[in-house]
């Protein structure tokens, strides 16, 4: 079911943009998916709801005032257009799940036919680049749009977040913010992405250390609930602190699966085949985990957000990075962009959209010319920007 009204969240937009939180009653829109939408009207707290920050013409605001055009930019598309492209499809969820974990399957059973020997660092590649694909299936049921079933979409969702060491359901808390409040003080992904350029050396710097491993705790503190400092504000975004108490609870029992199975499976692995079975899992899970993983969620978080000028509009705010078209798209689609998460920008305008979707909306936007000045980039010219000089 969609939800029929939601809830704006006025508390954490900059003072200029408060005002009092009427309960807007609008017919339902394919973008209005939330957690409350399974028991009618969505509880403060609990929704991803659209951002129209502030409602207006965004031609009169400032070009660097977060969210100012979100309204506008929103109403491109009508119900009746999006309607096709918010329909779920279990099959090829479960696909995209299938094809995950069966690439991982094939780069472990790889790695154990090479040990040991200089090919397990293939297996290792591979396998953290696999992981970063969990992750983007994580995302997707944060979204409620993994599975039709909103208990199977959170069983399924909980269990792939579990594998890869993250909570989906403090992750869900997390990103709400991060889409109820793009670029503003309350957004907690500003802290990874905001700011660039940077400067080549800081972020060659940055990767270097994230594949290292230094950083991968700041990662896990991330989806357990603490994002880093936004060293622009020199805030830390709480999330959990602007949840309600329900979303809040079943957050910290996911935490807590999670924990315990981090501890279970290399007992596990030790049960059944000894220190063998403890180094294999040790090498081939957590060691891409902790090094490989890192730089890409990082520079896949760059590429998205990074280095844009106009914070209006999601169009400008957000980036969509082609992954065809040239050998550097094809490589960063297979290395960095798995499951179309290439399509941002088109992300942010509609997130009710599910993955296999996007590239159909970003057509549709395409013929309706909305793309044009938005930010579509190749690999390339995306890299060049947040890799140039500090401005």
């Amino acid at each position: 079911m969609l939800a029929r009204r939601f809830f704006p969240v006025t508390g954490g937009l900059p003072a200029q943009d408060r005002r009092p939180a009427p309960i807007h009653r609008c017919r339902a829109t394919p973008n209005d998916v939330t957690i409350g939408a399974m028991h009618g009207s969505p509880a403060r707290g609990e929704e991803f709801r659209d951002d129209l920050r502030p409602r207006g013409d965004s031609a009169a605001a400032p070009r660097s005032r977060a969210g100012a055009g979100n309204a506008a930019a929103r109403s491109i598309l009508s119900s009746a257009e999006l309607a096709p492209l918010t329909e779920l499809s279990d099959a090829r969820s479960l696909l995209a799940i299938a094809q995950t974990f069966g690439t991982l399957l094939l780069a472990i059973a790889f790695g154990v036919a090479m040990w040991p020997s200089a090919w397990v660092a293939l297996s290792v590649l591979v396998v953290g680049v696999q992981q970063h694909g969990l992750f983007i299936l994580a995302h997707e049921s944060a979204h409620y749009r993994l599975l039709k079933s909103r208990a199977l979409n959170d069983v399924v969702g909980r269990a792939i977040g579990m594998a890869s060491g993250i909570s989906m359901c403090t992750y869900r808390v997390i990103h709400r913010l991060h889409h109820n409040n793009l670029y503003s003080d309350e957004d907690p992904d500003t802290a990874i992405h905001g700011g660039y350029p940077r400067g080549v050396a800081y972020l060659w710097k940055k990767l270097a250390l994230d594949l290292a491993g230094v950083n991968a705790w700041k990662t896990f503190a991330y989806f357990f609930g603490a994002p880093a400092l936004n060293t622009e504000t020199h805030r830390a975004a709480r999330p959990l602190d602007d949840t309600s108490p329900a979303l809040r609870a079943s957050a910290r029992r996911d935490r807590w699966m999670v924990l315990g199975a981090q501890i279970g499976a290399p007992l596990l692995a030790f049960a059944l085949g000894g220190l063998h079975a403890l180094l294999l899992y040790a090498v081939l899970w957590l060691l891409p985990m902790l090094t490989v993983l890192q730089p890409i969620l990082r520079l896949r978080a760059i590429a998205e957000h990074g280095a844009v000028t106009d914070l209006s509009s999601p169009l400008t705010a957000a980036r969509c990075n082609r992954t065809f078209g040239s050998l550097g798209n094809w490589v960063a689609r297979a290395l960095i962009f798995p499951h179309h998460v290439n399509y941002h920008l088109e992300h942010h305008l509609y997130p009710a959209v599910p993955h296999y979707h996007l590239p159909a909306l970003h057509r549709l936007l395409q013929d309706k010319g909305v793309l044009v000045g938005a930010e579509v980039r190749d690999v390339g010219a995306t890299l060049r920007i947040v890799f140039a000089a500090r401005r």
